[in-house]
């Protein structure tokens, strides 16, 4: 795919299944097809909440079945990594799986079975064995960069290697390999690069760093466990170095002068052999975190990164040595990382330092997959958020490698038992992510422009001298000079001459070779002009490439920015109905508001008037009342008519009254305050009133009205009382004779007993 002048292309996501430990353990994946697998629930588990079974598919760019053998799995994913480190393009390629999954055997493997890792080696060095640069011709700048020595410095310096013992020799191939590493890579099995450059020489460069908690160790460095072996005398106990054991130090992650991402301080180890490099190799994955967890024997705790990196230089014009112009190096690197497993503590039984490691372990592998989808997001949505690599060492590491400087190819390791199904699914979904999310295809760098074939010219060079002796040789044989006789001149004279005729055309080779020579020095210096045009043209090529990148950019942001524009001018419409939505809404409600505040104000205006009428009604009664009542007669109690208002707070007011209380019948209100003239506190304790007026009507009999009332709180805070029931109760006047109680022998009662047989008026009066 192209966007504007770059071309683009996918993460490649591949698949590889393991074999089942036992024969009789329930699976859960099964290969459908080259490209696509299924995965079911086991027995006993619901994927949804009906409880129902579901199935799911996903695809990828290959799936490798349990059957796929390393030298199959080696053509389809690592072999093009290869043939690009040696064409000088980079390449990253990782494992990624559950914990036991089979990771580690895929990229290192077992003898017999070379992994992906001893396999691109021996490919490295199969494709370049022979157009390699003596040891030190290359070095690192430890600045992430390759000076170039001369042959003379080149030689100084293997000449002090030796002789320094105190810097560890790396090790030979002819050494006697570790017997856990021997026949990784049958012969048959060998494979090399196409289109070599001859004209070029090699150097490789091979470092291992481990990220352990978050923090990066270098994996070849000699200051680790080696400093406190025992060393052994004469006499069989061991001798312990005077030196104390210093600590692996950590290592910080630095930016190159182009922008690429490097371990700071990382040993960088030249090898000339693919065995010599595994061997490197080997002696770190020793050192690397292991441990015994209830689900793997030796389950990695930390992530590995093994970095390839391939040094190149034209040889200069004469094919003889390296060009001493570090302009054009060329390096290239592979890296092969092998992710740590993400696990669940629960069934794996870690305790202490392995639960930290496992969450240090599993919040990087998040951080990973945020990256991810962040990257995919911006890609499919045009957003430009910020891609968080920083959050984690193994991201940061590997930053450059999203962003487009080289290809990118993952191996997603499944292990198809039913334990594993729910963290399986979890690793399905971010690789089908992950193959959504495209990197820049890098752009291939310019090489020297010296003519080709300059090696093989050189070789012929080489053997100039014995051409010219098989020509010298190949002249006019000499006649014979045997002289027989003294006076014999015809001899002589032929030997002289064959002598002339042969010396001239001796000088005629010589001055053709002469020739030959300013002939090559001549094209020595039109070669040397050619290069300095070509490298002009190219400088001039590559910035307008920059020129063209520039554009692409402006472009692409002046895309971004009309796309938030009208994303924005969309909001704002948006705002704007909205916005008057609620002017309609706080109209109408405002309408509403005052049509309230004037009917609440018609009601108060009401309320007072009836408050002022009630005040006047009630005055006038009580006057009324008080001219009436000025005589105390006896009367018989007759029962109310009305019913009284039970279960709630009343204040009784009973004003003063010319009728002798002591023989009118009292009304009994329940639960309430009776006093003659109610305060300002009791009233607002009772939520009713009530005022008790006595008077003798006209008929003679004697009524009582009680005058009902709310209590209602005034605007300053007090109390007033709005009239709202009158209930009246009349009484019979009649003498009431003295009662006397029954005695216990069932005497007849007396006649001065209550009218209507009634024992007791306050009784009567309730019922």
């Amino acid at each position: 795919m192209k966007k504007g002048s770059r071309e683009f292309m996918s993460v490649h996501v591949y698949c590889r299944v393991r074999p089942l430990g036992a024969e009789d353990e329930e699976c859960c994946i099964e290969v459908i097809s080259s490209t696509t697998i299924q995965l079911h629930a086991p027995e006993g588990f619901k994927t949804n909440r009906n409880g129902e079974y579901k199935e799911t598919q996903y695809s990828f760019k290959k799936v490798f079945g349990v059957s796929v053998s390393q030298i199959e799995l080696f053509e389809h994913v690592a072999k093009p990594l290869v043939d690009d480190l040696v064409h000088g393009k980079n390449g990253l390629l990782f494992t990624y799986g559950v914990t036991g999954s089979g990771k580690t055997f895929t990229m290192t493997g077992s003898p017999g079975q070379g992994g992906l890792l001893p396999r691109s080696l021996d490919m490295i060095f199969n494709s370049i064995g022979a157009y390699q640069a003596k040891r030190f011709v290359f070095k690192t700048d430890d600045k992430n960069g390759i000076d170039i020595q001369s042959e003379v410095d080149a030689l100084l310096e293997r000449q002090r290697r030796e002789h320094n013992t105190a810097i560890p020799k790396t090790p030979s191939s002819r050494q006697k390999l570790d017997p856990d590493i021997a026949d990784m890579i049958k012969p048959e099995e060998a494979y090399q690069a196409d289109g070599v450059d001859e004209d070029s020489s090699y150097s490789v460069f091979v470092s291992y760093v481990e990220i352990y908690n978050n923090y990066i160790y270098d994996l070849l460095e000699e200051t680790q466990e080696d400093a406190i072996k025992p060393k052994w005398n004469g006499g069989g106990t061991p001798v312990r170095p005077n030196t104390e054991f210093i600590p692996p130090q950590s290592r910080i992650l630095r930016e190159d002068q182009n922008h690429n991402m490097y371990v700071a301080g990382c040993m960088e180890v030249e090898v000339k052999s693919a065995e010599e490099a595994f061997q490197v190799f080997w002696r770190g994955q020793k050192k690397r975190k292991v441990a015994n967890t209830r689900l793997n024997r030796e389950s990695s705790r930390s992530h590995s990164v093994f970095v390839i990196k391939l040094a190149q230089a034209p040889l200069d014009a004469e094919g003889d040595n390296v060009l001493q112009d570090k302009n054009q190096v060329s390096v290239s690197q592979l890296c092969l990382v092998d992710l740590a497993g993400s696990e669940r503590t629960g069934r794996t039984g870690a305790e202490g330092t392995r639960i930290r490691e496992a969450g240090n372990i599993n919040q990087s592998l998040l951080n990973l997959r945020t990256c991810i989808e962040v990257l995919r997001e911006n890609q499919i949505c045009g957003t430009n958020k910020m891609v968080p690599y920083r959050d984690s060492k193994i991201t940061h590491l590997f930053k450059n490698y999203f962003d487009g400087e080289g290809k990118v190819r993952m191996i997603v390791c499944v292990n198809p038992k039913a334990d594993d199904y729910e963290e399986t699914l979890l690793v399905m979904r971010f690789a089908e992510v992950t193959q959504e999310v495209e990197v820049a295809r890098p752009a291939d760098k310019p090489m020297c422009g010296f003519t080709p074939g300059r090696r093989h010219r050189n070789q012929e060079r080489g053997d100039m001298p014995s051409v010219i002796n098989q020509l010298v040789h190949s002249l006019p044989p000499l006649p014979s000079s045997e002289l027989t006789d003294p006076r014999d001149d015809v001899t002589l004279p032929r030997l002289i001459e064959a002598l002339q005729n042969r010396q001239r055309i001796r000088k005629l080779m010589i001055e053709d070779y002469n020739k030959t020579g300013f002939c090559s020095s001549r094209l020595q210096e039109l070669d040397t002009s050619l290069l300095s045009r070509q490298n002009f043209v190219q400088e001039q090529h590559d910035k307008l490439m920059e020129r063209d990148r520039i554009i692409q950019n402006n472009r692409a942001e002046i895309e971004r920015l009309e796309k938030k524009t009208k994303m924005q001018e969309h909001k704002i419409d948006i705002l704007q109905k909205t916005a008057k939505i609620y002017e309609d809404d706080k109209r109408s409600m405002q309408h509403e508001l005052e049509t309230r505040a004037q009917r609440l104000q018609r009601e108060q205006s009401e309320k007072r008037r009836m408050e002022q009428r009630m005040h006047g009604v009630v005055s006038d009664t009580q006057h009324k009342w008080e001219k009436e009542c000025q005589t105390s007669t006896p009367v018989r109690p007759l029962h109310r008519r009305s019913r009284s208002a039970g279960g709630e707070k009343w204040v009784d007011h009973k004003p003063s009254s010319s009728l002798d209380l002591g023989t009118v019948l009292q009304p009994v209100i329940p639960n309430a305050i009776q006093m003659s003239t109610p305060s300002e506190k009791a009233l607002s304790k009772g939520d009713r009133y009530v005022l008790t007026h006595q008077e003798v009507a006209s008929d003679g009999e004697i009524q009582t009205k009680l005058i009902k009332g709310e209590v209602m709180k005034t605007r300053g805070g007090g109390q007033a009382v709005q009239f709202t029931d009158i209930e009246t109760l009349k009484q019979e006047l009649t003498t009431i004779p003295s009662r006397k109680r029954k005695s216990s022998e069932g005497a007849p009662a007396k006649e001065n007993q209550a009218v209507g047989g009634w024992p007791d008026v306050q009784t009567r009066v309730r019922r």
